[in-house]
């Protein structure tokens, strides 16, 4: 389903400008994307995500069938415990990331936007004969994040997935205005990106393409329980973490600071002693400007780039951080 059959009512706000896909729907920023930064890092405000998709699992089997499915164990989640998964292709890529909470009755997710289609096909060819509904909830609940800190409390019968970065409330979409005058100021995505560039977090579709495998972007930490079978490419995930090494890895850059503009998504990454000519050995996947690190970005490399290679991030200097060893 589009983000924009779903255009956020906080588009309205003063300064609002409106953010560009795959996050199109809510606002980019405000007018002021340090300010916005700011005030999430001392957990304060919050960011409008209700352009992502909202899918409910129900029924007694619930976790019982999404774990074997999923990459996680998901068996005997408990209620309000917070975790991630990934649903793979039979060789093991990435197709879809998943962001869960069960309420003890229901088992709540958020992902991409435009992504519920496939995902939904998916699930429902997998039912079998257990007892379970899937249901698209995109249309009645939106996704808001409070940030770390934050002491606005989640609106009483709301369902949230407390997590390090804060909290993921599933809000009822007719009420997303008036949450929004009560717990205001509003911050864009872009100032939600940045610290999620900052923390080293994959995003699906910016972090990944086509043959992305969970040992590439840090999944395996986060999203992926590894002694567990029984999911849709799993054998590929065993095997190379027994046997082998990923063929790329996801680090960080640290962007020369003097340049006007900022490399975009699926920018080239070179040595920077090979020039902007030489052969290409990555490419940026998120950059973002930080409130206090300047220019910043994650890009996917080949794992044999030496980790301390100054490298050209499309045209510009960066140097970068380890975040999956090679």
């Amino acid at each position: 389903m589009s983000s924009l059959s779903h255009a956020s009512p906080l588009l309205s706000l003063p300064g609002a400008v409106a953010a560009e896909p795959p996050d199109a729907g809510v606002a980019a920023h405000y007018g002021d994307l340090f300010r916005e930064q700011r005030a999430l890092s001392r957990g304060e405000g919050f960011v409008d995500l209700s352009h992502r998709a909202v899918v409910t699992v129900t029924g007694g089997d619930r976790l019982a069938w999404l774990h074997l499915l999923l990459t996680q164990h998901v068996a005997e989640l408990p209620p309000g415990h917070a975790t991630e998964a990934l649903i793979l292709s039979p060789k093991g890529h990435v197709e879809h990331a998943l962001y869960l909470v069960d309420d003890g009755t229901t088992t709540w997710m958020h992902t991409e936007p435009g992504s519920t289609k496939a995902l939904l096909g998916y699930l429902e060819s997998m039912k079998f004969f257990y007892r379970v509904e899937v249901a698209d909830r995109t249309a009645d609940f939106a996704v808001v994040l409070l940030p770390a800190g934050s002491i606005v409390p989640v609106p009483t019968g709301a369902v949230a997935r407390e997590t390090a970065e804060g909290r993921e409330v599933f809000l009822p979409r007719a009420e997303l205005p008036a949450f929004a005058e009560a717990n205001g100021p509003a911050a864009g995505v872009l100032a939600a990106e940045a610290l999620r560039v900052e923390h080293h977090r994959p995003r699906l579709g910016r972090e990944t393409d086509h043959r992305t495998i969970p040992h590439e972007v840090g999944w395996l930490e986060s999203a992926v329980h590894l002694n567990k079978g029984c999911y849709r490419g799993q054998e590929t995930v065993a095997r190379v973490h027994n046997l082998g090494k990923p063929p790329r890895r996801l680090v960080f850059l640290h962007l020369d600071g003097s340049e006007v503009t900022i490399p975009e998504h699926g920018d080239p990454v070179r040595l920077a002693a090979d020039g902007p000519e030489g052969r290409q050995l990555g490419f940026v996947t998120t950059s973002a400007r930080h409130h206090e690190l300047g220019p910043i970005a994650l890009a996917l490399v080949k794992r044999n780039v030496p980790v301390d290679a100054p490298l050209l991030a499309g045209t510009t200097p960066a140097a970068q951080e380890t975040i999956v060893e090679p």
